[in-house]
């Protein structure tokens, strides 16, 4: 039961939203031994709703006397959300586990995102439930077995609320809407301003000793009072909300500014005093000169994260389909997986799939960074958002526009923008104390001025105006934001900010070697077959079984058996099973195959032949790779693979070893093998042989000797390494698992973005540390000028938002970096 202190007083009004009651209304409830009434069905309905889930706290939690918004209409045809066609275009899918964002109308202070939480927390099948107040959005994960998304729709709606999913064009059209506002408000201070600079200059002229005084004054209040009210809402709004949270903010200040100044004016003509003068003028300067900074602000700040809209303008929003021979225009959210689209040249690729026909340049620049057209034929893979040539295309949809690379990089540097780096808490937790040290020195000014009032007045509002805890506040995201953004633009896919700051202060590189140092793409060099065996025959059975893996070794195997025309797709394998770091084994025809190490095969009860062994002697320390054949239990034969060095990897290992970094090669790989590629780059720590779990122990073992530790890999077994690092990096033409395992996504096989990501890391750390520096220069000069009634009101508006500017244009800088 809800306790009578501990609640608001009962309402005039309604008693969920403290509307009036409309004469003649009969939505009535006993709740708590009180009778309340309600304006409405829906509003009786909410209040029955909330009081049945125990959640009555809500009351509570409402600040007192706040009138609350009745609720929104309940959505319709919520029951199409259901459908797999609908949610592909939202929803993100794990298995069972379904992850969406909802917009979420209805919401307007932090009780209502107390009330969401539970209630979508208590909903069966829910696994969490956060509301983001700014962004009226709600994160929902959920198990799809247990409940369906039109459940948890209606079970928001039950309290009040209408969800509907989170559509990032709507979301450009909210944003839009509140800039449109913003200007409105600056077009109404400015005009306030012109007309009351004009009363001004007659007060000045003369005036205000004259007949017309009290006239002019009156007219500057009515001028000053809706400037106040409608074009300074939001410095008010922004206070109020912080002190309603027990939070200072930064609107603080400069709401108890305007507010002195005008109440100090007011004061003088309602008195009627001859001896003080009237500040309406400052009241309407100030307030147009903040809101022109905070448009810049906005304005800039939206053009440093711009790279992100700019991978939003790639999605093409149709696609023409081939049914039947004939084609049709189709939305792209219409278009399933295993549809052929039609790419005419010229056109944007408009999702993710692999070439059926046809030959073409693709431009992957904005999604690579790499400006040289690639060469695509059949059996090769485009993205979505990627630009086509002089060549048409026929491409096999092979994941929906939700799950397409492009979205993918979307999602992941919106998750890095919006995410804070360590060095972040710093200022967090400075800016609340920060307001309050201007709330001090304003104080001081005035006791130090007191003597003469008005001199006391403006010097305690100059403080409060000039003192600038916003570019200490956006000192981090802006930085963060900025290198997410370009980074992305680059082929540099940040997951988020805390890596940034890891990535710099990184003092150990650990190198996968296949696919990672090397090209990965190995060759068949030769087969060394045993005695009386079929070296064609043999290489049929090593292809039939590696077709079902992913590995570079089985790429290369299947890749030289199409070249010397074996028919190995038909053969019927049986129980194929992949070991990470090992080998491959499978029932082909009856016989047991077995394909990999040499330990491997000792492993699987294999007698390794002799007169195999002495042939391929030496060739490990050349950096060749053997694999071993074992067919029905018998050492069949060896393929010695070949691979190469990357272009860029030496350049890299150069780089590194300059800046004084350690490296180690860690590879599954034969030491001989191992050592030879390290040999090669002029020498490194060498670990080979290991499996994965080893991988991993390695990783720990350098880090407890106080090594800060970025691992590069690729392949399958990466990812415990990945994921045990202090800073992951994948390359881009790693498998789904290690790109999932990493922190950091190279979305090209290009090792010297690893040194550029390194550099970006770097720079966007002593961009940080500069951004601080200069808010807190900037404040440590402005302020004591203020205090000394150096510094006007009007001059400290004109300075304050430069600060933030300054931060803002410094943040920019990081874009340099890859033109340098």
């Amino acid at each position: 039961m809800r306790q009578t202190e501990t609640t608001h007083p009962v309402p005039a009004g309604c008693f969920h939203c403290g509307l009036p009651v409309p004469g003649g209304a009969h939505y009535r409830n006993l709740l708590e031994g009180a009778e309340r009434e309600f304006c409405c069905f829906a509003c009786q309905q909410v209040c029955e709703a909330i009081y049945g889930a125990g959640l009555q706290g809500y009351y509570q939690r409402t600040p007192q006397g706040a009138l609350l918004a009745p609720p929104p209409a309940p959505p319709t045809d919520i029951e199409m959300y259901d459908l797999d066609e609908v949610q592909q275009d939202f929803v993100r899918c794990q298995g069972d586990m379904l992850d969406a964002h909802l917009l979420v109308e209805g919401i307007h202070c932090p009780a209502c995102v107390w009330l969401i939480e539970r209630t979508m927390a208590r909903a069966p099948g829910v696994l969490a439930a956060n509301v983001n107040l700014a962004g009226k959005r709600l994160h929902l994960r959920w198990d799809k077995r247990r409940t369906k998304l039109s459940s948890l729709i209606a079970e928001l709606s039950k309290v009040g609320y209408t969800g509907v999913p989170y559509d990032p064009e709507a979301a450009e059209g909210a944003l839009k809407k509140a800039n449109r506002a913003m200007l409105f408000r600056l077009f109404f201070a400015g005009f306030a301003m012109m007309n009351l600079n004009l009363v001004s200059i007659a007060l000045y002229s003369g005036a205000d000793s004259g007949p017309f005084r009290d006239f002019f004054h009156w007219m500057g209040c009515a001028l000053a009072t809706p400037t106040l009210l409608y074009s300074a809402f939001p410095f008010y709004k922004g206070a109020w909300g912080g002190l309603r949270n027990a939070r200072l903010t930064m609107d603080l200040p400069i709401a108890l500014g305007l507010s002195v100044t005008y109440a100090y004016s007011l004061y003088i003509i309602v008195s009627g005093s001859r001896v003080g003068a009237v500040y309406f003028d400052t009241v309407t300067n100030l307030t147009f000169v903040i809101l022109i900074g905070r448009y810049l602000e906005g304005m800039y700040r939206h053009q440093a994260v711009a790279a992100t809209n700019r991978l939003l303008d790639l999605q093409p929003r149709v696609a023409t389909v081939l049914l039947d021979g004939e084609e049709k225009l189709t939305p792209v959210r219409a278009v399933k997986v295993g549809d052929r689209v039609l790419v005419k040249p010229g056109s944007k690729i408009p999702m993710d799939g692999v070439v059926r026909e046809g030959s073409s340049q693709v431009d992957e620049s904005m999604l690579s960074g790499e400006s040289a057209p690639v060469r695509k034929n059949a059996g090769d893979r485009v993205a979505a958002g990627t630009l086509n040539g002089r060549g048409a295309l026929v491409v096999e949809v092979g994941a929906t526009s939700q799950n397409s690379t492009l979205s993918r990089i979307i999602r992941l540097v919106e998750e890095a923008q919006a995410s804070k780096a360590p060095i972040q808490r710093l200022a967090d937790t400075i800016v609340p104390w920060f307001v309050l040290a201007t709330l001090s020195c304003a104080g001081i000014a005035f006791f130090v001025w007191s003597d003469h009032f008005e001199v006391a007045l403006m010097a305690a509002t100059s403080v409060l105006i000039i003192t600038c805890p916003c570019a200490l506040g956006m000192a981090t995201p802006m930085s963060i934001a900025v290198a997410s953004g370009i980074g992305a633009k680059h082929g540099i896919l940040v997951k988020n900010g805390a890596v940034l700051e890891t990535l710099s202060r990184v003092t150990h590189f650990v190198f996968d070697k296949t696919g990672t140092l090397t090209e990965g793409k190995m060759r068949v060099e030769r087969v060394i077959a045993a005695a009386g065996r079929d070296e064609n025959a043999l290489l049929k059975l090593a292809a039939a079984v590696e077709r079902y893996s992913e590995h570079s070794v089985a790429q290369a195997v299947t890749r030289v058996a199409e070249e010397r025309g074996l028919d190995y797709r038909d053969a019927a394998v049986e129980g194929f099973r992949a070991t990470p770091g090992a080998g491959v084994e499978a029932v082909l025809g009856g016989q047991r195959i077995v394909l990999g190490t040499a330990e491997w095969l000792r492993r699987n009860r294999v007698a390794l032949s002799d007169e195999l062994q002495a042939q391929i002697a030496g060739l490990e320390s050349q950096a060749k790779t053997c694999v071993h054949l074992a067919v029905a239990g018998q050492h069949a034969a060896v393929l010695v693979l070949a691979d190469t060095l990357r272009a860029d990897a030496q350049g890299l290992i150069n780089a590194l070893r300059a800046a004084g970094i350690g490296m180690t090669l860690l590879s599954g790989d034969r030491r001989q093998v191992a050592e030879a590629v390290a040999r090669q780059l002029g020498g490194m720590e060498v670990i080979a042989e290991v499996l994965p779990q080893d991988k991993d122990k390695v990783i720990r073992q350098l880090q407890q000797r106080g090594e800060c530790v970025a691992m590069v890999g690729d392949g399958v077994n990466d990812a415990p390494a990945l994921i045990r690092a202090d800073v992951g990096i994948a390359l881009g033409s790693g498998t789904d698992v290690s790109v999932e395992s990493a922190d950091i996504v190279l979305m090209q096989s290009e090792l010297d973005k690893v040194r550029l990501a390194t550099l970006l890391s770097r720079r966007t750390l002593r961009t940080i540390k500069q951004n601080i520096g200069l808010s807190f220069a900037y404040n440590i000069i402005m302020v004591p000028l203020a205090m000394m009634a150096r510094v006007t009101p009007l001059v400290a508006a004109i300075t304050m938002p430069l600060s933030s500017l300054l931060v803002i244009g410094n943040a920019a800088r990081i874009r340099n970096l890859f033109k340098e």
